[in-house]
């Protein structure tokens, strides 16, 4: 498996994940992961600064050593890292632009839902990039950074994203190979201080989920 690399320098590693390959080594020890694969092919130790779920393709960033892992790590928690994700939701969404602010909360099954009471803040912003005839292309901007935050908010907004295994129903998992959520633009500062903004290409997958419903709405 070669997974592209889109920037690297001494101190940090950016990548493309493909959909279907977990990011870190799964509790069930099922097959390889992202970092293994990584890990192997390059014979150095790479750090874990943040992760996306296994369906969702896209931009991981890696730290090539310990004072790098600590600079990109504080980044993450202070929420200076700006992450921009593309997501066709099912649905039309009528709002050009929104900010779905609605506390999360992880259950024991692995599950996230929104719960006022008990949920931690939570705030997802997005934008529509274009209006299929049955589904909404939208890119996502999470503020906070929630395990399946983008997911379950679309989902609460009643428009679950398209080919989504755990949120949604049979209906909106029809018709998709994949679930249709990429992470697609992170804008970060290295720890040589400079600012960078990396983007991670559109997958073939992604791209021909579109094309099939650009030529379905004429």
């Amino acid at each position: 498996m070669t997974i592209p690399i889109l920037y690297e320098d001494d101190d940090i590693l950016a990548v493309s994940k493909p959909e279907a390959l977990a990011a870190i080594p799964e509790r069930r020890g099922q097959g390889g992961s992202l970092v293994e694969v990584l890990c192997e092919q390059r014979g150095e130790r790479l750090y874990i600064v943040h992760r996306i779920d296994k369906e969702t393709s896209g931009l991981i960033v890696f730290a090539r050593h310990a004072e790098a892992h600590r600079r990109l790590n504080r980044q993450f928690e202070t929420r200076e890292v700006e992450k921009t994700y593309l997501a066709l939701a099912h649905g039309v969404i009528a709002e050009d632009t929104g900010s779905i602010d609605s506390p999360l909360r992880q259950f024991g099954s692995g599950r996230v839902a929104v719960d006022p009471e008990r949920g931690k803040p939570s705030t997802t912003e997005f934008c529509v990039v274009k209006r299929f005839g049955s589904h909404t292309l939208v890119e996502a901007r999470p503020r906070t950074g929630r395990r399946h935050q983008i997911r379950v908010h679309l989902y609460h907004l009643g428009h679950p994203i398209a080919g989504d295994p755990l949120y949604g129903d049979e209906a909106t998992r029809r018709g998709f190979t994949r679930m249709m959520l990429h992470a697609w633009r992170l804008e970060l500062t290295l720890p040589s201080g400079r600012r960078l903004a990396i983007e991670a290409p559109i997958p073939e997958s992604f791209e021909a989920a579109l094309d099939t419903l650009r030529r379905a709405s004429g």
